[in-house]
């Protein structure tokens, strides 16, 4: 029986959700990832209700909303602790039709990769695209398949999916002369910590410095920061203190997570971003996927969301793997995916304008209208997300929803 072959190229969140969606359509996956392990730096992922809806389709949506860690409120603080606004979990429940779900990026990662065969995935193997393939018939001959290399030789596949990163080797030899991503003016850091999460979740905006902390399922905290820096710019002593340097007197339970992080626990990464779309997110039979097509500012946390987003519509627009794959699909997948993340794309941007002024009277402003926001209710506030969390996946389940 016929069995399209489909080689995905990064073993991320968005490479791995891929090579499920292709799996439960009835493709031949095969996952190249060159680091030596799939399970990821410690670091925290916000799956909003758009992303668990396209994990319905898998049937993997229940089990990561069964991880919701915080069912009160939450909301924007000061770095003195006067909180602008409170925003509900049950009210953002009700308006997109699930609750925010914190989760470590490891327990995603072994989530998607318990839902592939042994073996589909293979660490330590870097690859790259040597062919992006054909995309249609030429003298009545097949389109040409695409071709992969690795250290182990070349493999071909009727589809290629580069989930490659930020820097994506793949979009570079698609799209050679796109100017790829830019540093969006400042970096970030992100920490998991041991802590009690005897707090409200919450995000802190300063003069042209922000902090969240967030609790997990499992007791432990989530915190990341932003500030502006010179890319590639590093703290001459240690990350941990740099963080007590620009956050030590901040509200608890900020120097508290700060202390809480152990000596090299601490992550420190440039934030990038397209602000220059791509023409498509393909060319011939390659389909670029996450951050390789449309690297974004963390600052609606959606950069995980539409990964996971992409690989759904990526996977129904190929279609079954017993079909012959017609690469022209591949059309359709970005006609449905390059307009929407180019929209997430400065959304983010513009709210991380908001967050990063400096200025102290754009900073009065923006925090008084912060706070005038919040006391005309809730929807407001949510009316940010709207056209994002309350996306739809296209087609129907693959698999059924698990309790």
């Amino acid at each position: 029986m016929h069995q399209s072959r489909a080689v995905v190229i990064g073993g991320g969140i968005g490479g791995l959700t891929a090579a499920v969606a292709l799996h439960q359509r009835g493709w031949a996956v095969t996952v190249l990832e060159r680091a030596p392990s799939t399970a990821p730096v410690g670091a925290g992922l916000g799956l909003a209700p758009n992303a668990q809806r396209a994990l319905d389709v898998l049937g993997l949506g229940d089990r990561v909303r069964a991880l919701a860690a915080w069912q009160g409120d939450g909301g924007l603080r000061t770095p003195r602790g006067r909180w602008l606004n409170r925003l509900s979990g049950e009210a953002a429940a009700a308006r997109f039709g699930g609750p925010l779900v914190l989760v470590h990026r490891a327990t995603l990662v072994d989530l998607l990769t318990a839902a592939l065969p042994a073996g589909l995935v293979r660490t330590g193997a870097a690859a790259r695209v040597e062919d992006p393939g054909g995309a249609v018939d030429t003298g009545g001959a097949p389109a040409r398949t695409a071709t992969v290399r690795t250290e182990d030789g070349e493999l071909t596949a009727d589809l290629v999916v580069a989930a490659d990163g930020i820097h994506s080797a793949a979009r570079a030899l698609l799209f050679p002369g796109h100017p790829g991503p830019r540093y969006a003016g400042y970096t970030t850091w992100r920490v998991i910590v041991p802590a009690g999460a005897d707090f409200a979740p919450h995000e802190t905006w300063g003069r042209g410095r922000l902090w969240g902390t967030q609790p997990l399922k499992d007791g432990r905290v989530y915190a990341y920061a932003a500030a502006a820096a010179p890319a590639g710019a590093h703290a001459p002593d240690s990350e941990q203190a740099e963080l007590r340097r620009l956050f030590g007197d901040w509200h608890d339970p900020v120097p508290r997570v700060i202390e809480a992080a152990g000596s090299g626990q601490v992550l420190r990464h440039d934030v990038y971003e397209m602000n220059v779309p791509l023409p498509a997110f393909h060319r011939g039979r390659t389909a670029l996927l996450g951050d390789a097509a449309h690297a974004m500012q963390p600052t609606l946390a959606q950069g995980g969301n539409q990964s996971i987003e992409d690989a759904v519509v990526l996977a129904h627009h190929a279609g079954r793997g017993t079909d012959p794959f017609d690469p022209a699909a591949l059309a359709a997948y970005s006609a449905d995916r390059l307009p929407r993340t180019t929209m997430v794309i400065r959304r983010a941007a513009s709210a991380g304008r908001l967050s990063s002024f400096s200025a102290p009277a754009a900073v009065a402003v923006r925090d008084n209208l912060m706070a005038a926001a919040s006391r005309l209710g809730p929807g407001l506030v949510l009316r940010t997300m709207e056209g994002i969390a309350d996306w739809q996946p296209p087609g129907h389940p693959y698999a059924s929803r698990t309790p």
